[in-house]
């Protein structure tokens, strides 16, 4: 029996470039891409630094704005790129 071909992802680069602007902090945009230790990870950071580092959030959501939807799903949901 033959394996069907694999469908295309849909890509979640505006849902997370949105999440990473408004949400960054929380870290809601890496969690909603299945990188639970990269959301965990930013909620920490954010902490520690006392709110600055909710500035990665809004990097990371402006990159993945940038991004073709194909870049995009290659990088951040199947190579499951973590940082930038």
């Amino acid at each position: 029996m033959t394996t069907p071909p694999s469908l295309p992802q849909e890509s979640k680069r505006v849902l997370a470039g949105v999440l990473g602007i408004v949400l960054g902090g929380l870290g809601i945009h890496r969690f909603m891409l299945g990188d639970t230790t990269g959301g965990i990870l930013r909620i920490v950071i954010t902490v520690i630094t006392c709110g600055f580092g909710s500035l990665l959030g809004l990097i990371e959501g402006i990159i993945y704005l940038t991004k073709s939807d194909a870049e995009f799903v290659q990088m951040y949901q199947v190579e499951k790129k973590a940082w930038f």
